[in-house]
């Protein structure tokens, strides 16, 4: 992965939701080598933090300044629940023009490489997340922002998916990691959302 000019850095950043202002003057920056523990409880607005520094949401002010390929993971896993798991992330796999083999690394990687043939909509909540998070994965970008990846998983799948964000920061990528969970990554930066709220 060539992801040395990678970065992602919002200044003074706001953020409204109706009439609700959740936040304010929010500054961060993460580089290349580098991981952003996103921190807080549910509903404080890391999900909206996540989609203003994705370029899917405008900021109420401030500005957002990015570098590099991202993938999202967020709360929807964007899999067919009709079809066989391999078949769904066969679809992505076209459109995100993932090298051959590169999404069977992965899978292995998370664990579910035996579930290909099972219909997503059987799948539980852990593994649909890591079939989200695989596909994320298998997308190559150097920027990883992952909206609380942890969700559902098992202390098992919760190193693997800790174990992946280090290799990837370790390869030249950067990974911001919204979780109201501890998250367990060398070097690992923390902002506390909270201290934005007003």
């Amino acid at each position: 992965m060539n992801a040395t000019r990678a970065f992602l850095r919002a200044t003074d950043i706001a953020c409204r939701r109706g009439e609700r202002l959740l936040f304010a003057r929010l500054s961060l920056a993460v580089e290349a080598g580098e991981a952003l523990h996103l921190a807080g409880a549910n509903g404080i607005g890391k999900s909206s933090l996540m989609r203003i520094l994705a370029g899917l949401m405008r900021p109420f002010a401030g500005e957002v300044e990015r570098e590099g390929a991202m993938a999202l993971l967020d709360e929807r896993p964007a899999l067919d629940t009709h079809l066989p798991l391999g078949r769904a992330l066969d679809f992505w796999r076209e459109v995100d023009a993932t090298p051959a083999g590169r999404l069977d690394t992965v899978l292995t990687e998370v664990g579910l490489h035996d579930l290909l043939d099972v219909p997503v909509r059987y799948l539980s909540t852990g593994q649909r997340k890591r079939a989200a998070l695989a596909r994320t994965i298998a997308q190559g970008s150097p920027v990883w922002l992952l909206d609380e990846p942890l969700n559902g998983l098992d202390t098992a799948s919760v190193a693997v998916v800790e174990k992946l964000v280090a290799q990837h920061c370790a390869d030249g990528g950067l990974c911001v990691l919204a979780s109201h969970q501890p998250v367990a990554v060398p070097g690992l930066k923390r902002l506390e959302l909270a201290e934005f709220v007003l």
